[in-house]
């Protein structure tokens, strides 16, 4: 069973453009399943139009990133969201990075007690776009139930289909490095694998999300798979690449992986 409030809103330039919210975007939770570790699992469903896309939470260069509040929300302490394996798709001749049709979003919570309900009320602001794209805004609340045990399906095959561990996909060396560029740094990976695919994307995140991260260059070459992007810091502070915060993602046709961090080469 799923349950949700939702309401959703579009800006006033985007609503004279006779585009209504309801016809792009539904939203609602799966309440999922209390964990024996104390933690609840669910997870946001969003379901979009024909034609329509929303994004990652890396977007790419053109993309719009999701952001999330929680301030509403009861009996939660933590969230961590766990992001099914994305697509990259071309945009005004840009890679972008996120979402077809639909995502299931897995969501765990930690909670501050584990025996008692938990109300979920966030507020989630996305990118939505077809020819045109939009911000769209969306108020979605669930009750959690302790008594939910049984675990959805939905839930765990959009579990399944996060990207894996680079171990498991062959990795066998990964370095990295830095060359310094007006205004920040040239970061190059070089990762030898297997190919994922015929087609790979490499994405670069750091969780300072100030810092502005280029599309990536990625080349395939034998065993070998290199990856390149720009760093630009935001803000007037020196800039310094934490190798160890580093998270890379490899995004194949039917497959991903990721890895953190990034010895020096």
């Amino acid at each position: 069973m799923m349950t949700a409030i939702a309401a959703l809103c579009l800006p006033a330039d985007t609503q004279a453009q006779s585009i209504r919210a309801a016809d792009i975007i539904s939203a609602e939770v799966i309440p999922g399943w209390r964990s024996e570790d104390g933690t609840h699992m669910a997870a946001l469903h969003l379901r979009l139009a024909d034609g329509w896309k929303t994004y990652w939470r890396a977007p790419g260069e053109l993309g719009i990133p999701p952001r999330f509040e929680w301030n509403g929300s009861q009996n939660i302490s933590a969230v961590r969201l766990l992001w099914p394996r994305p697509v990259v798709f071309d945009q005004l001749g840009a890679n972008s990075i996120g979402y077809v049709g639909e995502l299931i979003l897995p969501m765990e919570f930690t909670l501050r007690d584990a025996g008692a309900p938990a109300r979920l009320a966030t507020q989630v602001e996305l990118g939505v776009c077809e020819t045109i794209c939009v911000p769209v805004s969306l108020d979605v609340s669930a009750e959690l139930a302790p008594s939910a045990s049984a675990p959805d399906p939905a839930i765990t095959a959009a579990l399944a289909d996060r990207p894996q561990p680079a171990g498991s996909a062959g990795l066998r060396q990964v370095t990295c490095t830095v060359e310094m560029i007006p205004q920040g740094i040239r970061l190059t990976a070089r990762m030898e694998m297997p190919p994922l695919s015929d087609r790979e994307f490499a994405v670069f995140e750091l969780s300072d999300k100030s810092a502005w991260i280029s599309d990536t260059a990625t080349e395939r070459e034998g065993g070998l798979l290199t990856a390149r992007a720009d760093i630009i810091p935001g803000g007037d502070a020196p800039f310094a690449l934490e190798r160890s915060d580093l998270r890379i993602t490899i995004l194949g046709e039917d497959s991903a992986v990721e890895m953190r961090g990034c010895p020096s080469g």
